[in-house]
């Protein structure tokens, strides 16, 4: 259980802030650029579910939480030693990854093959999930390239790229199931 009864600390005043771990680290560092990411991440999200409603935001809700745990993860260094720690610190799974991809599945059953590409917007709905695709999309390459210089868990970077497909698949079924795409034309304004 989280208690949080102040929510200023001034620890982080002088440019730190702690990890996970209780290490202290430069609050622009690469592990804390990335997980910061995935927290805005899960803000557009939130910003999404202002225009789903039924499954839609039954779907983005869990995909919120998700976020959560993936934050948790990657402020957590040292995944080596998970073992020994007091409490086994949350890690993202594959069973999370497998979920999004069959939910990616369902919800690309019926839509029409693309094309062309698709500009963001249609729905309000789908401009947002298009947000929240460009932004875990942000989050993916923080964490990859995060994970060539510190160990990263597989499983996020996993999660990070089916996330951003299943908001470009969402955003298809928000736009009337593909038929309200907006569709890119090459070169449409050259002159």
């Amino acid at each position: 259980m989280v208690v949080l009864n102040k929510i200023y600390t001034k620890t982080g005043d002088a440019g730190e802030t702690a990890l996970g771990n209780g290490s202290r680290v430069a609050k622009h560092s690469m592990r804390v650029n990335a997980y910061g990411t995935v927290d805005e991440a899960n803000a557009t999200v939130g910003l999404a579910r202002l225009h789903a409603d039924g499954d839609m935001d039954a779907q983005l809700a869990m995909i919120q939480n998700d976020l959560f745990d993936l934050g948790a993860d990657m402020c957590r260094p040292d995944m080596e030693k998970d073992a020994d720690a007091e409490y086994p610190p949350l890690r993202m799974s594959d069973g999370q990854v497998a979920r999004l991809e069959a939910e990616i599945d369902v919800m690309n059953e019926n839509l029409t093959p693309l094309r062309s590409f698709i500009l963001p917007g249609g729905s309000a709905l789908a401009a947002n999930l298009h947000l929240c695709r460009t932004v875990s999309r942000r989050a993916e390459r923080l964490a990859v390239e995060l994970s060539t210089v510190e160990t990263v868990n597989p499983a996020a970077v996993k999660y990070l790229n089916r996330l951003s497909d299943w908001f470009f698949v969402a955003s298809r079924i928000a736009n009337n199931g593909g038929n309200d795409d907006v569709l890119w034309v090459p070169g449409a304004n050259r002159t």
